[in-house]
């Protein structure tokens, strides 16, 4: 049965909740002092708390969590669903409403990113090397700074680190840098000025505040971002890069005060071809997820299929194992997902000159330039993108870095078609 804590100090409206919750067949754990929850709610299928107490719960992990505000408003709703609620309401919430929002939060019950067998596994002596950092590091305030190709699973430590930490049952705020336009990010991160909205970092004040893609931060908001550090606030940073910090900082694009102080402890999390048979591990779980998701049978794998992701070199990691097995799952219409299916198949090269590349001896950066310039006259960037795993974005910049720029001569003849 599953059971649902309720957290609030009015006991009228206590009653009124687990009442309604006892109606649908659910068992109501009333309680009216924020720290028996310690004890209580790794029990729990569902948190419905007051918005008073929301710092006391860990907002944004294993346990959905659904606020109820004395006080509402449309600014106190945003700052709760960043924080990863999964629904707010108003005190005057019905029955109704409310009822709506326990059974979507039953239905959407995310998995313990932390405990669960999906999605931090990994046997191979770098991931064992990596939990075992967690484990020591996780307990402290440090701030971490954690480093990893893009998809490589960045995000997952940093909630391992909040979920291990003293500070598990306040948020985890999180905000992606490079999805921010740079004009936006400082009130994003600091508030507006001269209103009395809070921004990101005073709503993480007890919890932690997570900054992926932390590279992309504008100068001006990295100053911010020192001083306050310096005014001691009660939050925990954890930030996250996959690009190379110490490089931006020669470049005169990244502070080099703030480097130190965000790389007080580094972790390194390996990229998936350096996995060995994790790959093979997390493919299983993926598999099982997705099949689970999108209500279709049980599957499995060819066994020419594990060979070929045993030997892919997954340019994309995690992310792009996810979305080649998404596809595959859709696709499959009997028992077994063979290769062609994940459209994984490395590219072939025409130049004879560059057979070598295909060798065993072939970085991801040969791999990348090879699928690039082999496939761009007839994918989309976004094709593209999709197929690597990676982003738009990170596609970008690796063409600049690698001097391959997108030929447009094509995109553009169709717009005037259009126009």
């Amino acid at each position: 049965m599953n059971r649902i804590l309720v957290l609030d100090p009015e006991k009228p409206e206590t009653r009124r909740i687990a009442s309604l919750v006892e109606s649908k067949g659910y068992l109501p754990l009333s309680v009216g002092d924020p720290e028996a929850l310690r004890e209580q709610a790794p029990g729990g299928s569902v948190i419905i708390c007051n918005a008073r107490w929301s710092s006391e719960v860990l907002i944004g992990g294993p346990i959905p969590v659904i606020i109820v505000d004395d006080d509402p408003s449309i600014q106190a709703a945003v700052h709760a669903i960043k924080a990863g609620a999964v629904d707010y309401l108003p005190r005057d919430a019905s029955d109704e409403e409310l009822g709506r929002a326990l059974d979507n939060a039953l239905a959407d019950r995310a998995p313990d990113p932390v405990t669960g067998s999906f999605p931090m596994v990994g046997m191979s002596p770098p991931m064992r090397e990596l939990f075992d950092s967690i484990a020591k590091v996780g307990p402290t305030d440090s701030t971490v700074l954690i480093s990893g190709e893009s998809g490589s699973g960045k995000e997952l430590v940093a909630r391992a680190l909040h979920a291990g930490s003293g500070r598990r049952y306040a948020p985890m705020i999180s905000l992606n840098c490079a999805t921010v336009p740079g004009n936006l990010i400082e009130a994003e991160l600091f508030g507006h000025s001269g209103e009395a909205s809070r921004g990101l970092l005073e709503t993480a004040i007890g919890g932690t505040l997570f900054l992926d893609e932390v590279g992309e931060l504008p100068l001006a908001a990295q100053s911010r971002l020192l001083q306050a550090l310096e005014n001691s606030l009660d939050v925990r940073l954890i930030t996250a890069t996959h690009r190379d910090l110490a490089g931006l900082v020669v470049n005169g694009q990244f502070r080099n005060d703030l480097y130190y102080r965000l790389k007080v402890v580094s972790l390194a999390v390996p990229p998936l071809r350096d996995r060995g048979e994790d790959v093979l591990l997390l493919a299983d779980a993926i598999l099982a997820r997705t099949t689970e998701k999108l209500a279709k049978p049980a599957l499995e794998f060819a066994p020419q299929t594990l060979e070929d992701m045993r030997a892919y070199p997954w340019p994309g990691n995690i992310r792009e194992l996810e979305n080649a097995i998404h596809r595959a799952v859709i696709l499959c219409d009997g028992g077994q997902i063979s290769t062609e299916m994940l459209a994984i198949e490395p590219p072939k090269i025409p130049d004879p000159e560059l057979s070598s590349v295909s060798s065993p001896d072939q970085t991801i950066e040969d791999y990348f330039v090879s699928f690039v310039t082999t496939h761009q006259d007839s994918m989309t960037e976004t094709e593209l993108a999709e197929k690597l795993g990676i982003s738009r974005k990170s596609l970008w910049e690796r063409r600049q870095r690698l001097s391959i720029p997108r030929k447009k001569t094509r995109k553009r003849g169709r717009r005037r078609d259009v126009s």
